[in-house]
């Protein structure tokens, strides 16, 4: 999220918050895509990472960024935290460890998404040149330990560090240690969303698999192939995982504001200040009895900015996050919204896709997920691998994609942007893998030469 939501109409009744979700139910005008993307920024020379500060620091990649692009800064005492187009063409932001995001616009086609990520590495790279700065692409810091690793100046990210330690294991090193891409899907209707979350939520482990990219950890191999997905797995059970309610009988949006609701606060915000909020029920704000604030209303931004401090596999907003994906190269990125928008956007896809998952029970579920970071394609649900999966679910995909019709420039369609997902179906291989192979072999033991070949 690139900056928190200023919105201070009161809520005093339960059918407010479902509303705000049904407001997001695309009824008119193509249905839209929009894709996100985090990675970190390094130094060539001695691969450290950047800070924030200084004439080359992180700070001066967005005051550069921003003269370049035109777009209004987002600055938080004074210092600049991020980047918003004012004509809805999208936002930079910072991570809590100086990993960069693109969120990108809300577009109607993969070849805009892809254009417009082109656009965004041609102006981080022009910059990043003058800088003495490069940017890698992968869903964990290869080398760098948690202490480090710089820290950004926002006071969200102040209050998520204090809390984080109580709630898991792992959760600093979410923070500031990892990297994702994810895209944002439409849904037209109550209906349309429950049925696109469902099929995401239970193929998640597959996207994970297919874009698995993190197993290197304080310069060794981890054992993992998504270090990155197995993070999660303790980081704080209360506001992430595969969500089961999801699969039962009438899911709607109430049913997710009920579970939204008991989701612990991390911060209230008031004015420029962040009130620490941390583990208190968004219950008792809504009811006007939030011990920081006796007697007064949530408002609007309380709610949509305690929605974005919600981590679960997919995420429902006015649109759906897909979020079980590592970063990766240019191809990598584009690929999985490509993936995404084939299965979703095309009712036979996503018929057939709810098809093959409908009758696999929530435990099932799990077990995949918790498989999946070691093992990749290799997991297997009711005897049959991911791998083997995969190259049916890729097949409805790429028929999804073909049915849209979406051409570029020179004729093409969306299609060829499943084109690497195939090829890693073909070899059983993902980029995790290869990664290996070259620290096992040429690379002989150092993960130096990641900087060089995962740069984005």
């Amino acid at each position: 999220m690139a900056r928190d939501t200023v919105d201070l109409q009161p809520l005093t009744r339960r059918d407010e918050l479902v509303a705000w979700f049904e407001k997001g139910c695309k009824t008119e005008g193509p249905l839209r895509l929009g894709t996100e993307h985090e990675k970190f920024a390094f130094r060539p020379g001695t691969l450290a990472p950047v800070p924030y500060d200084g004439a080359d620091g992180i700070g001066a990649l967005l005051t550069a960024l921003q003269q370049r692009t035109g777009w209004e800064p987002i600055v938080e005492n004074g210092a600049i935290i991020g980047l918003f187009d004012e004509a809805g063409g999208g936002a930079v932001s910072l991570e809590p460890g100086g990993q960069l995001e693109l969120s990108g616009a809300p577009l109607e086609t993969l070849h805009q998404t892809a254009a417009e990520l082109d656009r965004h590495l041609a102006d981080v790279h022009a910059i990043g040149a003058r800088l003495d700065m490069r940017f890698l692409a992968l869903g964990m810091t290869p080398k760098w330990r948690r202490s480090e690793v710089p820290v950004m100046p926002k006071s969200r990210y102040r209050i998520m560090t204090a809390y984080m330690p109580k709630v898991g294991s792992l959760g600093l090193d979410m923070m500031y240690r990892t990297s994702t891409v994810q895209v944002n899907l439409d849904f037209t209707s109550e209906a349309d969303m429950a049925m696109k979350m469902r099929v995401s939520l239970a193929l998640q482990p597959l996207a994970t698999a297919l874009f698995a990219n993190s197993p290197f950890t304080d310069g060794k191999l981890n054992g993992l192939r998504s270090l990155r997905s197995e993070i999660w797995r303790d980081t704080d059970p209360n506001r992430s995982g595969m969500l089961p309610f999801v699969f039962e009988e009438g899911f709607g949006f109430e049913r997710y504001v009920d579970y939204a609701l008991d989701v612990p606060m991390y911060f209230i915000k008031r004015g420029d200040d962040y009130l620490d909020a941390t583990g208190t029920s968004f219950r008792d704000l809504f009811a006007g009895r939030h011990p920081l604030l006796p007697g007064q209303p949530a408002v609007l931004s309380d709610w949509v900015n305690h929605l974005s401090t919600i981590f679960p596999e997919v995420r429902l907003k006015r649109y759906l996050e897909m979020r079980g994906a590592d970063v990766g190269s240019r191809d990598h990125i584009v690929a999985l919204s490509a993936f995404w928008v084939g299965l979703l956007y095309d009712r036979s896809a996503l018929s057939a896709a709810w098809d093959l998952v409908s009758g696999w029970t929530a435990a099932e579920r799990q077990d995949l997920r918790d498989a999946v970071p070691r093992q990749g394609l290799g997991a297997t649900i009711r005897g049959r691998s991911l791998r083997d999966l995969g190259r049916e679910v890729l097949a409805l995909a790429r028929a999804g994609l073909k049915a849209r019709a979406r051409h570029d420039g020179t004729g093409h369609d969306e299609t060829r942007y499943l084109d690497l997902l195939d090829a890693r179906i073909a070899s059983g291989r993902v980029a995790a893998d290869d990664w290996i192979a070259a620290f096992n072999g040429p690379w002989r033991g150092s993960v130096d030469p990641v900087f060089s070949e995962a740069v984005i």
